[in-house]
């Protein structure tokens, strides 16, 4: 007989709502496949350069979907997730490039205006947070097993933590809590060496 899995997300939310969603996703394993922190800076490896350049591509992607602040980490990423509206395009097809280096948030911060949403001549669906994260998940494992050279391996964990952001001074904290993630490495609960320690997971403090 087979355990129920209990999900963690909100019971009876819409998570197709217009909002800012804060989300946490982890290397399967816990793995430090992303590159690796040196004084307090994330240096990224090829893996960590096609996470940031799948990531920045999501408004591309999806009509209705925008990013904020995000940071790449060794084994784990965290990223802000703006929902504009409830109707937006499906997923386009794969769009990375293997030769393009990205900037670490950059572009993280551009308005949806600048930006043309894929697909604008398909049918419309809705579309929910669950929707991008899965897409942000199986498009970057695709693109990474390619050029780490392997296939048939996860390389998320299967699931994936979400904030509902209430409020700009919440907002903003998160910000910040992303924006020092590096420097904080050394004390992170997802760092191996913390993990082994069995820390509980270290989450931004919000007021």
């Amino acid at each position: 007989m087979f355990s129920q899995r209990r999900s963690i997300r909100l019971s009876g939310y819409d998570y197709s709502s217009a909002g800012f969603y804060y989300v946490t996703i982890c290397v399967q394993g816990k793995e430090s496949l992303l590159g690796e922190i040196a004084a307090g800076e994330m240096l990224l490896n090829d893996a960590g350069r096609m996470v940031g350049q799948v990531w920045c591509e999501l408004p591309q992607r999806y009509s209705g979907v925008d990013i904020d602040t995000y940071v790449i980490m060794p084994n784990h990423f965290h990223g802000i997730i703006i929902l504009s509206n409830n109707v937006g395009a499906p997923l386009a097809a794969p769009m990375y490039r293997n030769n393009k280096s990205l900037n670490q948030g950059a572009a993280s911060r551009q308005g949806a205006a600048s930006r043309q949403g894929a697909a604008s001549s398909a049918p419309t669906v809705q579309i929910r947070l669950g929707d991008v994260v899965r897409g942000f998940k199986s498009i970057s494992a695709i693109a990474i097993n390619k050029v780490i050279g392997r296939s048939g391996q996860p390389f998320w964990q299967r699931n994936y933590y979400e904030r509902i952001i209430r409020n700009e001074n919440e907002l903003n904290n998160i910000r910040q809590y992303i924006d020092d993630n590096p420097q904080k490495w050394e004390q992170d609960t997802e760092n191996p060496i913390n993990l082994r320690r069995g820390r509980p997971m270290c989450l931004p403090k919000v007021k």
